[in-house]
């Protein structure tokens, strides 16, 4: 089946590494490209490194100053914080980071870097379930 969707339930804030439930849907599959669409505004993917997690915690802490919670004075601009202090910031980080990403495979496997990983970002304060659809379009033969 040349498409999926995968689920990633988060516990709030942070970098969300799926890239071995992926590299192993496209195991097999060939040569092609891998296309990866979130369907949600509050979070974002990345391909970050996936070696040293103070990158992953410097990454949060940066976005966290650049777009800080509705209830810091910095914020006063906003209007829409119905659903509380992280909403519209999500939405902002959201709209600033990829809520796609493609990626060439080749024999099966993605072509990333040695410390490349696939991320979701979680921009939300509580919990929530996320979804990425996929789908991999092989070469044509």
């Amino acid at each position: 089946m040349p498409h999926t969707a995968f689920a990633i339930a988060t516990t709030g804030p942070g970098l969300y590494d799926f890239s071995a439930e992926v590299a192993g849907w496209l195991a097999g599959r060939g040569d092609g490209l891998l296309t990866l669409f979130l369907r949600h505004t509050s979070c974002s993917l990345l391909i970050r490194e996936n070696a040293d997690p103070d990158v992953q915690r410097d990454l949060r802490a940066f976005f966290e100053r650049l777009v800080p919670a509705a209830d810091d004075p910095a914020m006063a601009y906003l209007t829409h914080t119905a659903e509380g202090p992280d909403d519209m910031p999500a939405h902002i980080k959201a709209a600033l980071l990829p809520v796609s990403l493609s990626i060439p495979v080749t024999r099966g496997r993605m072509v990333l870097g040695t410390w490349q990983g696939l991320y979701l970002v979680e921009h939300r304060a509580r919990p929530r379930q996320r979804e990425i659809a996929a789908h991999f379009a092989p070469d044509a033969a």
